[in-house]
């Protein structure tokens, strides 16, 4: 028999999807029942940004003074001299240079809270989307049949029991690939749709209870996810909040993309303190196989977004900015040469940022090695030389104060790479 203290505990709604306007009755009563106000203790918090399509990472940080590059790409080589054609790169180092499209990025890495991680990548060489998406989502890039993401896992490894459904939290409109497990984890596409579905019971969608204890009555403990009090708590502070009305902090304007539009929701449920500590977002169209472009264009204008986005949400969260670091991630890379119609085709290694007050900031970590034929993956792509296992466990180590490698990443014996700070 389910006692109450073990459906408390062991709860039952899975949330995924969810509409402010369409809590049902019997769920608004139940959760206006609660006055134990949410008091979750300050913890870190790991935002994920996965660009899918794979972003060319070398032009957005370019090694402008590779001569190799240059010759393979005789009209998408961006230089970082001041007289040079169009908008010139931002000269980080003397070495690499940032897409001037990501100028809002240059601050920040000057003041060494924004590191770069140059030829990270899968030790898995298929340049399928759908499997390097798979691979890294998963943090097995030699398993197709692992069951969970590795953010899931990463979740699961905390620590602590999570007492909210806001534990970890995805704004898309499914749940992706590194949160599957048995983990509790949501998706919510946007806060003013959030609605709540009961799963692992048929009947529990069409419950009509008018009160906690008949919801209580009436589900069994085999529900899917797991939630508790807090849990209803934590709905009833998203009921009551005007999500449509938020206002940025530091005059803050987040781009209209979906991208800035998830980043804002994010930084609001950061703000309202619903005890989230792992979030996900995506970034899309970085297939840029026709019309690449250079300081204009099709990837300039992606860069721009996702650099935009990204700041807008930093300084939105001044005062929480110890709190979180920010990672994005993509599949792979592009090829070193461009193609005949001013693109580049799937290639191996790119790069990725990570922003954070416990990053080691203003470098440009990882090998990039000169960009000749025998330096070269396949003698076309641009080499893996970091597994991207050794920055995204070093991330969850050193920020969420995860230590246990084995769990996070199976198979994975490799090193981290000292990009943050210990």
């Amino acid at each position: 028999m389910v006692t109450r203290r073990g459906f408390i505990k062991a709860g039952g709604l899975a949330l995924f999807g969810i509409s402010l306007g369409g809590i049902p009755g019997f769920l608004a009563e139940a959760v206006a029942a609660t006055t134990r106000p949410l008091l979750f203790k300050k913890k870190k918090i790991l935002v994920c940004i996965f660009q899918r399509g794979a972003m060319d990472g070398l032009m957005a940080v370019t090694p402008f003074n590779d001569q190799y590059l240059q010759a393979a790409r005789p009209t998408l080589f961006m230089s970082a001299a001041s007289n040079s054609k169009g908008k010139s790169l931002i000269d980080l180092d003397g070495r690499y240079g940032l897409h001037p499209s990501m100028s809002a990025f240059e601050q920040v890495f000057k003041d060494k809270r924004l590191a770069i991680v140059h030829g990270i990548g899968s030790p898995n060489n298929t340049r399928s989307h759908f499997d390097a998406q798979d691979f890294m989502e998963s943090g097995t890039p030699f398993k197709k049949g692992t069951t969970s993401g590795w953010l899931n896992r990463a979740v699961g490894l905390l620590g602590h029991e999570a007492v909210t459904p806001f534990q970890a939290v995805s704004l898309t409109s499914s749940l992706p690939r590194s949160f599957y497990g048995d983990n509790a984890a949501v998706a919510i596409r946007n806060l003013s749709e959030f609605n709540i579905q009961l799963r692992g019971n048929p009947k529990g969608a069409n419950l009509a209870s008018k009160s906690f204890e008949d919801l209580y009555d009436q589900t069994s403990s085999g529900l899917l996810k797991t939630t508790g009090k807090e849990s209803f708590e934590a709905i009833n502070m998203l009921n009551k909040t005007n999500v449509a009305a938020y206002k940025p902090e530091n005059n803050v304007v987040y781009p209209t993309s979906t991208l800035g539009n998830s980043l804002k929701q994010i930084a609001q449920l950061i703000k309202m303190d619903v005890g989230m500590e792992v979030a996900f977002a995506e970034s899309g169209g970085w297939d840029t196989h026709f019309n690449q472009g250079t300081d204009t264009g099709i990837f300039a204008r992606n860069v721009n977004d996702l650099s935009n986005s990204i700041m807008a949400f930093w300084n939105d969260l001044e005062k929480y900015q110890d709190q979180v670091t920010v990672m994005t991630m993509t599949e792979f890379g592009r090829t070193v040469a461009q193609n005949g119609t001013g693109g580049t085709d799937h290639g191996r290694a790119s790069c990725n940022f990570i922003l954070g007050n416990d990053v080691k900031g203003g470098m440009v970590h990882g090998t990039v090695n000169p960009l000749a034929k025998e330096n070269l993956e396949d003698g076309r792509d641009l080499a893996v030389t970091t597994d991207f296992r050794s920055v995204f466990s070093e991330v969850a180590d050193l920020h969420l104060g995860i230590n246990n490698d084995k769990v996070l990443f199976p198979d994975f014996a490799g090193n981290h790479i000292g990009m943050m700070k210990i």
